[in-house]
């Protein structure tokens, strides 16, 4: 199968040295990355910026902000049997990036931020792609219910819904504790090395 993998965070621009950004570090999209192109499928990882090595026998188009993993998905995602979009895209980005360095002026400073193009949501229409599409959602409260009403409202066949309150899985950690939300049922996943998560998403493309 021809797998696209979104992984790590994004970086939307304030001025030339700033950015806005979020904890994510990449690991859980590149274990599937890694998963999938150890069981002999065509993987293309679409990556913000991470400290991580690229699996060996992936593709990879390296990106900074949300438009420009936007622009990749929608270029490649036609293509794919199947999709995991488990990059952490900021929902906001600033409305006018300053050319030149802000310098502190003032006691407070305002940014106006635009919302971002919705990749997950855009993947069905209007990209159109129509192959197996897993989502992940990161929450803190409301964990099952916030990811079967992302589930619908995007069209996904899964949510990968985990906790991000903890500290002890999720960002920055080498483990992961997640809910599985189908649209017929909810499995919960133990927590476990992200390898294994990764090991188990990928073995339902040949169910």
């Amino acid at each position: 199968m021809k797998i696209l993998i979104t992984a790590g965070p994004t970086r939307e621009p304030i001025d030339p040295v700033r950015y806005l950004t979020n904890r994510s570090s990449g690991k859980m999209g590149y274990e599937i990355a890694h998963a999938a192109a150890h069981a002999g499928h065509r993987v293309l990882l679409v990556s913000g910026p991470t400290s991580l090595d690229v699996p060996d026998g992936v593709d990879f188009i390296p990106v900074e902000s949300a438009e420009e993993m936007y622009q990749a998905v929608a270029n490649y995602l036609p293509k794919m049997d199947a999709a995991f979009f488990a990059a952490a895209v900021a929902d906001y980005t600033p409305a006018e990036p300053s050319v030149q360095k802000i310098k502190k002026t003032g006691a407070n400073l305002t940014l106006d931020l635009v919302r971002t193009k919705d990749i997950l949501g855009s993947a069905r229409s209007p990209i159109g792609f129509t192959g197996f599409l897993v989502g992940f959602a990161a929450e803190t409260e409301n964990l099952e219910a916030n990811a079967r009403l992302k589930l619908e409202k995007k069209s996904c066949d899964l949510i990968v819904a985990n906790d991000v309150s903890r500290a002890d899985i999720g960002f920055d950690s080498h483990e992961n504790e997640a809910l599985l939300v189908f649209p017929d049922r909810t499995e919960p996943f133990p927590k476990a090395p992200k390898h294994d998560l990764a090991m188990h998403l990928v073995s339902m493309l040949g169910e």
